[in-house]
């Protein structure tokens, strides 16, 4: 049975047990090598797999926490856990990497994609050689990898999104969205379905603008700033990226618009609690993405050794989260979003 350590309050405890505190996992360099026998191509059975975690980019508290869990995936299989990546997501900067890995002849690669597209030829090669692509948080084409490990339904974090922010500023006025890469994958399918809900749902809302922080701090506090100045009557901001969100709270948190401008979307309960506790911010939602890590390094996993192929209907077993079924499109579901506010954030530690 699909399972997700944060389905809904009745699984508190069981989450706040498989939640760990946030530390920088992150590193650049090259893989660890080691006993790995390279790509596998045919999926025999492989002893010390090689799985290096290629992030959007380096220092982002929302990728060290989801390559923590890959980590703590790969030594319960006994793999070799490497992590490289650029140090700002832009659409190309994956590629090279990809190529070092290829050349290298790791057993799989984890990515998060900064584009659908860009670095397809670069995954392209790597699966000729043998090596197995697992892509999580933000896809590529599906052309270009085996699997695509989903933390939530693109359907399912843009209603709770949508929900949020409706309740929050009482179902009526202006709202923005402050969005990380124009390019990403994953929030411009947000963008489009909320932007859907809001029209189809919220009559009464009316969506003023979306702007780009680009998952850089200070570019996404300067962005919250000039939103609030174009329009005098913003009543609220989703902002569905973990550095968005957190930058956008600390702008509203010294600003006149704290408690007047409502702001929601995704971020870490880490990240988030002071702002929650002081009053700038009610309530906020994400997946865990430990969990996202580790069920996407058991995925590389079950592909390398063959235990799937990443068609529809394939199963296999994720450690301590249990046994997954891979949907349409080759595409492996974490579980739905959680909504944390001042009543359950401190049961909650990443």
């Amino acid at each position: 049975m699909m399972h997700s350590s944060l389905r809904g309050p009745t699984g508190l405890a069981a989450a706040a047990a498989l939640v760990l505190a946030l530390s920088g996992c992150a590193g650049g360099g090259t893989p660890a090598t080691g006993g790995a026998t390279g790509g596998t191509g045919g999926g025999a059975a492989t002893e010390n797999l090689q799985v290096t975690f290629l992030p959007k980019n380096l220092g982002n508290p929302y990728f060290d926490t989801s390559s923590k869990g890959g980590r703590e995936a790969v030594e319960d299989f006994g793999g070799t856990f490497a992590e490289v990546g650029p140090a700002t997501a832009s659409p190309d900067a994956q590629v090279s990497y990809i190529n070092t890995l290829t050349q290298q002849q790791v057993n799989a690669i984890v990515v998060s994609a900064n584009d659908p597209a860009a670095i397809c030829g670069a995954l392209n090669d790597a699966k000729t050689a043998g090596i197995k692509v697992v892509t999580f948080d933000s896809d590529t084409n599906p052309e270009c990898r085996d699997v695509f490990v989903n933390q939530a339904t693109a359907e399912g974090i843009a209603k709770v999104q949508v929900d949020m922010i409706a309740e929050q500023i009482g179902d009526s006025g202006e709202v923005a969205i402050l969005s990380a890469a124009a390019n990403a994958t994953n929030q411009n399918a947000w963008i489009e379905m909320m932007t859907e809900q809001l029209a189809a749902e919220h009559p009464n809302i009316t969506l003023v603008d979306t702007v780009y922080g680009n998952d850089d701090d200070q570019m996404s506090f300067d962005r919250t700033a000039g939103l609030l100045q174009s329009h005098p009557n913003l009543k609220g901001i989703i902002s569905p990226t973990t550095v968005g969100i957190a930058a956008a709270a600390r702008y509203l948190s010294t600003s006149q618009y704290k408690g007047q401008v409502a702001l929601t979307g995704l971020g870490t309960p880490n990240q988030m609690r002071e702002y929650v506790q002081d009053g700038t911010v009610t309530e906020f939602a994400l997946w865990n993405p430990e969990d996202l890590g580790f069920l996407s390094a058991y995925a590389a996993q079950a592909l390398a050794e063959g235990t799937i192929t990443g068609a529809e209907g394939d199963t296999f077993t994720a450690g301590r989260l249990g046994e997954f079924t891979v949907g349409a499109d080759n595409t492996v579901l974490l579980g739905d979003p959680y909504r944390f506010n001042a009543e359950n954030i401190d049961d909650f530690d990443f």
